[in-house]
């Protein structure tokens, strides 16, 4: 009997609500699969995609990771894969260099054999290059008695599925028992065209609506029998504490705070979710209350429709444009604070780099003057003569941005030396890979060169809207990782 650890979605570099504990988290998630997997003495890890949470993760997660794997490599337990939507990249995947470096198989057309089973990979593919996939893997080995494929994204029939299952495993050149799958957090199983397909869910919770404990698959292949698959939980997860509230028609913040103080919050996440009617709430009252109890994070969603009691805020304009300008008119901004957001609303700067560059700037700006992000003091919101970038957004004939400080003044040094790193960035940016998750704290690409991986830039597509969205839950979270951060 051969026996595998199938687990995906680790997402490893994933700061969720801003936490690096919660980035911690999810390394320490997937080493405690790996020391599973030692223990156990499996035969192999299976992972089905996003190991990591984007195409860039940072020294720290790299080293942390190569050294789990080189634990198993150890142990003898290969480490067998596929590239997901998150972290796949245009040209080499990181996961090409863990194979060079002998610590993983990145699983293609070709087979692994372990022991009798014949193992196939399929990378993430966006959903606009699936229609050309002719799913051709090459023949099973004489002597295995099993075929396994390892594959990411969302199959059918599964909730938010955008891949079609049935057709693949009527068109592939290989018959197999069991499609070991990544993307969808929530663990499933079902069984099609006598094949069993299956999710094994993410290793750490990456939104509030995955509430089941974490886990992965343990999937047993015997000669002559069908895969058996069973879920084993990981208890060294990060607690999740779910404060659900239904609030009566005068009840408000104090009936909440009474059922926040019914738990133990010490180091986890708190989640409150408030239904019903009653008063308005301020999350902020909520969360410092968790906080104060020893909670790690804490986060509010309120799920109720309520009247706006505050004054309306009206606004009339052409364009969305208008209404950006006229509140960063109002804000009073210091000329820091005017240059990174000249920064931000550069069209020709790539979305990607926008991060990187605002973190340097800014960096640099509070190092050369710790008060220069203070508002202006003569620059008040109400002075009509107050300029800003967003006075000075490009017009639609592609004409220059003008100067960005108020009364024709010369630009700072600071804004000088801001063009001058752009335009010096400007030209290598061209060849930097989009960022693949979309921006959310509190949320939740392959037919490749040896048949059914994608190719270079098949992955970007996965950003340009090729994906069927998933549906939210009732709290606005998703239940799959494919568009999240």
């Amino acid at each position: 009997m051969t026996r595998v650890i199938h687990t995906g979605d680790t997402h490893i570099g994933y700061q969720q609500y801003n936490s690096p504990e919660r980035r911690r988290d999810f390394l320490e998630a997937f080493r405690s699969v790996a020391e599973d997997a030692i223990e156990g003495d499996v035969d192999a890890v299976i992972h089905a995609g996003d190991l990591f949470h984007d195409r860039r993760p940072n020294l720290v997660d790299l080293q942390g990771t190569v050294e789990i794997l080189r634990s198993l490599e150890d142990a003898d337990v290969p480490f067998l894969a596929v590239v997901g939507n998150h972290e796949g990249k245009r040209d080499a995947q990181w996961l090409d260099l863990f194979a060079d470096l002998g610590l993983a198989t990145r699983l293609g057309a070709d087979p692994y054999v372990l022991d009798d089973i014949a193992f196939y990979g399929l990378d993430f593919v966006p959903r606009s290059r699936r229609e050309e996939l002719e799913y051709e893997f090459a023949p099973i080995p004489d002597g295995a008695a099993h075929a396994a494929l390892v594959s990411h994204g969302l199959f059918e029939p599964f909730p938010h599925a955008d891949w079609d299952t049935e057709r693949l495993l009527a068109e592939s050149t290989v018959e197999f028992d069991a499609v070991l799958l990544g993307d969808n957090h929530h663990p499933d199983t079902a069984e099609l065209r006598e094949t069993w397909v299956t999710y094994c869910g993410s290793t750490e919770r990456a939104s509030a609506s995955e509430r089941e404990n974490r886990g992965y698959n343990l999937v047993a292949f015997e000669p002559g029998e069908e895969p058996a698959i069973r879920r084993r939980g990981i208890e060294s997860t990060r607690e999740f504490v779910f404060v659900d509230v239904e609030l009566a028609e005068n009840e408000g913040v104090d009936r909440v705070q009474e059922r926040v103080r019914q738990h133990d919050l010490e180091d986890a996440v708190v989640i409150v979710t408030i239904e019903g009617e009653g008063k308005p709430i301020a999350p902020a009252a909520v969360e410092e209350l968790a906080v104060g109890r020893g909670a790690l994070v804490a986060r509010v969603n309120d799920r109720r429709e309520l009247p706006d009691e505050g004054e309306g805020v009206s606004v009339s304009f052409a364009n969305p444009d208008d209404a950006v300008r006229e509140r960063v008119r109002e804000l009073g901004l210091s000329d820091a604070a005017l240059e990174i957001d000249r920064t931000v609303r550069d069209n020709d700067l790539a979305d990607a780099n926008v991060r990187e560059r605002v973190e340097r700037r800014t960096r640099e700006l509070l190092e050369d003057d710790q008060t220069a992000f203070e508002p202006a003091p003569d620059r008040e919101p109400g002075d009509e003569d107050v300029s800003t970038v967003a006075d000075q957004l490009t017009d639609a004939d592609g004409s220059e941005v003008a100067d960005v400080q108020a009364n024709d003044a010369e630009p700072t040094d600071a804004a000088t030396e801001a063009a001058t790193d752009e335009s010096a960035t400007d030209d290598s940016s061209a060849d930097s890979e989009p960022d693949v998750a979309a921006t959310s704290d509190d949320t939740a690409d392959g037919d490749g060169a040896e048949g059914n991986r994608p190719s270079a830039d098949e992955t970007d597509d996965a950003e340009s809207g090729d994906r069927t969205q998933s549906k939210p839950s009732s709290d606005g979270e998703y239940a799959s990782l494919g568009d999240f951060e």
